[in-house]
């Protein structure tokens, strides 16, 4: 068992390193401070995120630049609707040798490496899509009956395009479920538009340097594990996962009458980690419950849905985990 004591220094040791790297990551991703922070909480957690914003909002030179800094394989993958699963996982070919010999060897896809960006991937069909799912959830695939293990660690990016989705195939809930988070991509203010315009449009831009390897990740994956989480911490978690399922006890009269389907125990899972992640980045041993409340929207958004009822209304599902999450955290707070 690791000595507390070493734990602890392991653990500040890191919170320098990820200090570092948010820094060599600004060079080249100017502001959004908090896409940063959930991208970088995901690859802490070990696992995949959804990154959801208009074309030009800078989702591609973050992926890019996050390969640098954390010292992965990066590949790109831009999904179109005539992408093949064959064009990700890679394909067994004939050869012949030259003593007329025949047999086959197998020429790995895209997918064999550490971080991979799967750019628009609402944009390929559901058949493609599906030979992502056991890549994401296990680090392995099967091709022509073989396993064939994956870069550790293993992470996937993917991007979406709110606004066009004309000739799309909406990932099904299962796919989307694999994703630790769900990261907004919004405008930058302007200021920091200034910022980015000054910085990109000159004759030479900052560029990032390695602060991480491959080993140090999979490390300091391994610590965020290990840091204690307190039980009124764990207690919250369960609480607000649970009310936003309608056939719970504890779900309120507006959770029941507009949630068509609540989150699951992955989701759980996923605030579990990702509230440590929260609590690392910013310099701190364990979280509180403060972490639960700004990692319920990233967890939570992508793994429910509204009926069709809100949905005709209008309503916002944003507006009910807002709504939720600060009815059962005043509840917990007065427990």
């Amino acid at each position: 068992m690791t000595d507390p004591n070493d734990l602890l220094v392991e653990i500040e040791a890191l919170e320098e390193k990820l200090a570092e790297a948010k820094g060599s990551i600004t060079k080249r991703f100017i502001g959004q401070e908090q896409v940063v922070d959930l991208t970088l909480s995901a690859l802490l957690c070990g696992g995949h995120a959804l990154l959801i914003g208009l074309p030009g909002l800078g989702k591609t030179r973050l992926v890019d630049t996050l390969s640098t800094v954390m010292g992965l394989d990066g590949n790109r993958i831009q999904f179109t609707p005539d992408l093949m699963p064959a064009d990700i996982l890679g394909s067994e070919v004939l050869e012949t040798d030259s003593e007329g010999r025949r047999s086959f060897r197998f020429v790995s896809g895209p997918i064999f490496c550490q971080l991979l960006m799967a750019d628009e991937i609402n944009r390929a069909s559901p058949r493609t899509q599906s030979a992502l799912l056991q890549a994401m959830q296990e680090h392995h695939i099967t091709v022509a009956g073989e396993d064939r293990a994956l870069g550790e660690p293993f992470h996937v990016l993917a991007t979406q395009n709110p606004i066009e989705q004309e000739g799309t195939y909406p990932l099904p809930e299962a796919q989307l479920d694999r994703f630790l988070v769900q990261i907004d991509v919004a405008y930058p203010d302007r200021q920091t538009e200034r910022d980015i315009l000054l910085a990109t449009t000159g004759v030479k831009e900052d560029k990032a340097h390695q602060v991480f390897t491959a080993a140090e990740l999979i490390r300091a994956q391994t610590l965020l594990r290990q840091m204690p989480v307190g039980d009124s911490v764990v207690e919250a978690i369960l609480d607000l996962v649970r009310a936003f399922r309608p056939d719970d006890e504890t779900a309120d009269e507006r959770v029941k009458q507009t949630v068509a389907w609540g989150p699951g125990p992955r989701a759980a899972q996923a605030l579990m980690l990702t509230v440590r992640a929260r609590a690392m980045l910013q310099g701190r041993l364990a979280p509180s419950i403060e972490d639960v409340v700004a990692m319920a929207q990233p967890v939570l958004s992508h793994r429910m849905a509204l009926n069709f009822a809100a949905r005709a209304r209008g309503d916002s599902l944003a507006d009910l985990i807002a709504a939720t999450v600060a009815r059962t955290m005043r509840i917990e707070a007065a427990a």
